[in-house]
């Protein structure tokens, strides 16, 4: 889930302008990727064409959209927006128009689609703007800073600043109050895919769960009854480790603290899987160990019902989970109903993500967001 800047360009030549830029600058949020940075709105005079003034406006966004993806997205939000199809005879006026200018460093150069666009350094009203959000950002072709591309721009067309703004798109979110989130569900329910995009959305300190590096896990897997006790102590003792030590050195560059489990799931596992003597001298390490332990702020358990969850555990290609049946996977649900059910001191939210797709699907993140801030809001 790798995330790109990509440098966008907002135009419109319509009386309700900042209507129409508000919305594209919306649906980019909600359709292809967080919008970190939006250039004031300016005004020039149409190019190449005899029509109305243009208001345009440059914003820098992070998505994990493939730059194709990327423009197909883009001229659907267009279409959305009442824009007709580009004309492949030169200049028209327009309701709104989105580009691609920049897509990190990289260099495109095909029919439909080129990176960096060919035409801006020869474009005042897209330097402009982009020179507001991205002024030591280098063009990969000319090795030329923006404000370098700027002052050497022949283009004399007028320019002004307008008294217009355009409000931030998303949440007013609460995320940035919190200083300890956990995420947590069942096996194949997506939590780390989820901690991974919430900290990169909200500049946060993630800690993931390092299961893939525990040896006993496989083993696990083939001969449960032999490696129950094992596995369930090491993944205790390195839980603990890792915890203590994250918590004690917090980034003082990070918002807060995004984890795809918390350790009391080491208590929902450990039931099901040891025997009763083993689960009450495990019960009792676990108290002594994390009686001190900071419980989160918030507990977000992602609730899928058990063909996705199959589906998903498939899908990724662990060999050693392709084993897993149903019925553990339900007993680990019920463990972690359980769990929650009895929960009087943590604040928990239950969201069943079994229809969403938030991975490739940004509206699906977008819908998890909002119910996450509406519920931090009444709490």
């Amino acid at each position: 889930m790798e995330r790109h800047v990509v440098h966008i360009g907002l135009g419109s030549n319509l009386g309700k302008r900042l209507h129409f830029l508000q919305s594209a600058l919306n649906a980019l949020h909600t359709k292809v990727g967080q919008v970190s940075a939006i250039s004031a709105v300016y005004e020039t005079t149409a190019f190449g064409f005899e029509g109305p003034k243009f208001y345009n406006v440059c914003c820098t966004l992070q998505t994990t959209l493939g730059p194709e993806e990327l423009l197909e997205k883009l001229q659907h939000i267009e279409t959305e927006l009442g824009r007709a199809q580009k004309s492949i005879d030169g200049y028209t006026s327009r309701v709104i128009d989105l580009d691609i200018l920049f897509y990190e460093n990289l260099c495109l150069d095909y029919s439909e689609l080129k990176i960096p666009h060919p035409r801006l350094r020869e474009r005042r009203f897209v330097l402009q703007p982009l020179c507001e959000i991205a002024i030591d950002f280098i063009d990969p072709i000319t090795g030329k800073t923006i404000l370098e591309l700027l002052e050497s721009c022949d283009d004399k067309t007028p320019i002004e600043p307008t008294n217009e703004e355009l409000k931030p798109p998303g949440l007013s979110s609460q995320f940035p109050k919190l200083d300890y989130l956990a995420i947590e569900g069942n096996i194949g329910s997506g939590k780390t895919s989820l901690a991974h995009l919430i900290s990169s959305e909200f500049n946060g300190q993630l800690i993931l769960e390092r299961f893939a590096d525990n040896p006993f896990l496989p083993k696990f897997y083939k001969d449960p009854e032999r490696y129950a006790f094992t596995l369930e102590m090491s993944f205790l003792a390195d839980r603990y480790q890792q915890i203590t030590e994250d918590l004690g050195q917090l980034s003082l560059f990070k918002e807060f603290l995004v984890s795809d489990y918390y350790v009391f799931k080491s208590l929902i596992f450990s039931e099901i899987t040891l025997s009763q003597e083993e689960f009450r001298l495990y019960r009792t390490l676990f108290y002594q160990m994390f009686k001190d332990l900071p419980r989160p702020n918030l507990y977000v358990y992602l609730f899928q019902n058990s063909p996705t969850l199959i589906e998903n555990i498939k899908k990724r290609g662990r060999e050693y989970e392709q084993e897993i049946s149903v019925d553990y996977l339900n007993k680990i649900q019920k463990g972690y109903l359980k769990f929650l059910k009895n929960q009087t001191d943590l604040k928990v939210l239950v969201l069943d993500v079994s229809n969403k797709d938030f991975v490739k699907n940004r509206k699906d993140f977008i819908w998890i967001l909002s119910e996450i801030d509406a519920f931090l809001r009444k709490t």
